[in-house]
């Protein structure tokens, strides 16, 4: 197996074999940081974006960044704003609702029409879609991610959780 190939949150050039994407340029984040994501071809041969970041509020703006390169790359624009919501959502309810250090995120494509966005989390605790009332200032994250994504759900682990939303456009992806 190959090492994994870095791909900047920016663009990224397909290589010819194997589905995996070259390096272009990095993209600097808030302290000079190189932020770049690693990508592998999963079991079916498709890429995954995935990176780990602080669990921080910064941390959703570099989402929405990692969610929008997977996207146009795998030309599948269409779904940026929809795609780039759930990830802040997701994000947001691990800052707000866990006390470690670290989230990672990863986007997928499991399969050719299905499009899943994962924030995993050291935190045993599961997420619960709540309906806030109408004074509510918090409470409506999962209720969006519900009305956006196809399904969403969450997997417990040995370390914690993964809560994921999958995308499934008509037809597409």
């Amino acid at each position: 197996m190959t090492p994994a190939t870095a791909v900047p949150l920016t663009a990224a050039t397909p290589r010819a074999e194997g589905g995996e994407y070259r390096r272009r340029r990095p993209l600097f984040l808030g302290d000079s940081s190189v932020a770049v994501t690693t990508t592998r071809p999963s079991g079916a041969g498709a890429p995954r974006y995935a990176e780990t970041w602080p669990r921080e509020p910064a941390s959703a703006h570099r989402a929405r960044l990692l969610v929008s390169a997977a996207l146009e790359v795998w030309g599948v624009q269409e779904l940026v704003d929809a795609a780039r919501l759930i990830v802040s959502e997701l994000v947001a309810n691990a800052v707000d609702h866990t006390p470690y250090r670290l989230i990672r995120v990863t986007v997928q494509r499991p399969a050719l029409h299905l499009l899943r966005i994962s924030v995993a989390d050291a935190s045993r605790a599961v997420p619960a879609l709540r309906c806030p009332g109408e004074s509510s200032e918090d409470g409506r994250g999962l209720v969006l991610v519900n009305g956006l994504s196809w399904r969403w759900g969450y997997d417990r682990m040995p370390w914690g959780k993964v809560v994921w939303a999958e995308l499934r456009p008509g037809g597409r992806i």
